[in-house]
């Protein structure tokens, strides 16, 4: 396979898997009658995984606008899942952690999540496990060093326009070109 048809094939792939894994999601949440929001769930593996800190923060972390942060934490707050807290570098600012309920609740989920992986590479060799893991971390890292770039390009030399962002949110984005 030529290079470029393996670089069609991978977007290609990557298409098929954002169908299939947005459709489980409106499957799941279906089932789960709204119980389950996976981006609110998505907030308290962030804050287990990076520790206790601001909305603003874990809104930059997570690539999302503040408000929609903001809507996700209060139905976490309100189920008891996360807390806030006085940030002790300082008082007069708020934290957002994890409580034991969440910790609890992020154990299970984990647990449900990995079984479930477990099912769709279980015929796969431990190797070729290892391999893809790997391989997707570097995928990732490298989209993610590169998406900024990807949206500057994207944006360059366009008016003032809307854009979608990953998270459904519109945005207003004001691109200027530089006169020479």
């Amino acid at each position: 396979m030529h290079d470029a048809d393996s670089i069609d094939l991978l977007g290609e792939q990557l298409a098929r898997f954002s169908r299939v894994r947005e459709r489980t999601t409106a499957q799941i949440m279906a089932a789960s009658k709204g119980e389950i929001e996976l981006a609110s769930y998505s907030i308290l593996f962030k804050l287990i995984h990076d520790g206790p800190m601001r909305s603003g923060a874990l809104a930059d972390l997570m690539l999302a606008d503040a408000s929609t942060i903001s809507r996700h934490v209060a139905a976490l707050v309100k189920k008891g899942l996360i807390a806030r807290q006085a940030d002790p570098d300082d008082g007069r600012a708020i934290v957002l952690v994890v409580t034991d309920a969440g910790r609890e609740l992020t154990a299970e989920l984990r647990r449900k999540r990995n079984a479930m992986l477990g099912r769709v590479v279980g015929d796969w060799t431990p190797d070729d496990r290892s391999q893809f893991a790997r391989l997707l971390t570097r995928f990732v890292d490298g989209y993610e060093s590169a998406r900024i770039d990807m949206v500057a390009e994207a944006a360059k030399g366009m008016s003032p326009h809307l854009c979608s962002r990953p998270d459904g949110e519109q945005e207003q984005h004001h691109a200027t070109e530089k006169q020479s």
